[in-house]
């Protein structure tokens, strides 16, 4: 249950969270509409789930460092800094995993469709 109340705190208060659950919408309604092979789908819900636990790991940080230290501190810093980099990263690599096994598929149903 702890878990689902830490789910609902990141959706109402990271708006990148919102944008997460559009794309990974989004991707997933694509591999649905191109009927893509299991394996494909397995390696998107694991790219997808690697976002989102960056972005609950950064969101925990965060909230640790603003208990920890209420004022500003270069530390403090630091530590958002490498967790909200962490989800750049994680994000990157999303993008990059989603062309190479969206973007063939999805190129040739555009073609198909502008013929």
């Amino acid at each position: 249950m702890h878990a689902f109340h830490g789910w609902r705190y990141v959706l109402r208060t990271q708006r990148n969270a919102w944008i997460h659950a559009v794309i990974s919408t989004l991707v997933m309604l694509a591999a649905f509409w191109l009927h893509l092979p299991l394996r494909d789908w397995a390696v998107l819900f694991l790219t997808i789930a690697l976002v989102w636990t960056a972005e609950f790991i950064n969101t925990a940080l965060e909230a640790v460092v603003d208990l920890a230290s209420p004022q500003q501190h270069p530390l403090a810093k630091v530590g958002k800094d490498v967790g909200a980099a962490a989800v750049l990263l994680a994000s990157l690599a999303a993008v990059l995993v989603g062309l190479l096994i969206l973007g063939p598929p999805l190129w040739i149903k555009l073609l198909e469709w502008f013929k």
